[in-house]
């Protein structure tokens, strides 16, 4: 709901919003393609930056590891045990595990690991940058002849794309291990139907889009943080550029995962 302002008219406040948007998106186009210039770019791989890059990646990554990998099993476990059991209940147990393959693995795991990275690590860095930016520290970059863009930016970009394909892929493979404990036990017995399953679920097109989507959902969580820091909205504090930024962002995974939803099942 847009609050009208004094002194604006409705339709004053309506061009004022759709600027305001507008310009964010073009901001986050803008910046994913300087930084996928600067990924590509030698150059921006020096001594400094791998330093930055290097310990931006294991603050990203190491310590969410085994707690987000210790829920996704867990979740596994529930989840393979409430499908087994409700399929067994109508006769359906032939499909209890595939339908668990595909609702834990494709869709969910993906998702989770990307909200999960953007709490606990790209919103935070987003907010590092925009205190940055707020005390001039970015300006004071570009006068000594430095790039903000890649002595602060790139490695918090990269850093929260590396964590959110670990821990996607990562859980991923932990998921299917338990799903499989969870329906044959600590038996080798139905390790050919489960391979055989498998293939069925996974085809080349299955494989693509979930690897695309992925890919996807760690760009978003990466980007969109960080522009909303560097750019902040006009007129708003850093509080209200963050609340600004995650609903772009929540926006984006949610057409990200329909667009998913509507390749493997249309």
């Amino acid at each position: 709901m847009i609050s009208r302002l004094p002194g604006l008219s409705l339709p004053e406040m309506l061009w004022r919003t759709a600027r305001r948007w507008a310009l964010a998106w073009w901001r986050i186009l803008y910046l994913g393609a300087v930084v996928l210039v600067l990924v590509l770019s030698p150059s921006s791989y020096g001594r400094g930056t791998r330093g930055a890059l290097a310990r931006h990646i294991y603050l990203d990554t190491a310590p969410v590891l085994v707690g987000f990998t210790a829920l996704a099993a867990l979740l596994s476990l529930v989840l393979t045990r409430i499908v087994v059991v409700t399929a067994l209940s109508y006769g359906l147990s032939r499909y209890a595990l595939e339908m668990v393959i595909r609702v834990l693995v494709l869709e969910l795991i993906p998702l989770t690991a990307a909200l999960f990275v953007a709490m606990r690590c790209t919103i935070p860095n987003g907010t590092q940058v925009a205190r940055l930016r707020q005390s001039g520290s970015l300006e004071a970059l570009r006068r000594r002849g430095a790039d903000p863009v890649r002595v602060e930016l790139l490695p918090r970009v990269i850093a929260g794309v590396f964590a959110c394909v670990t821990l996607a892929a990562l859980s991923c493979v932990v998921a299917l291990v338990m799903a499989y404990l969870g329906v044959f036990g600590f038996n080798l017995a139905g390790l050919p139907g489960y391979t055989r399953m498998f293939g069925q679920v996974f085809t080349p097109s299955v494989t693509l889009l979930f690897a695309l989507k992925t890919l996807f959902f760690s760009l978003a969580v990466a980007l969109i943080p960080m522009a909303a820091g560097l750019h902040g909205d006009e007129g708003r504090t850093i509080e209200g550029s963050e609340l600004g930024g995650l609903a772009r962002m929540f926006a984006v995974l949610l057409l990200i995962e329909v667009g998913s939803l509507m390749g493997n099942y249309y």
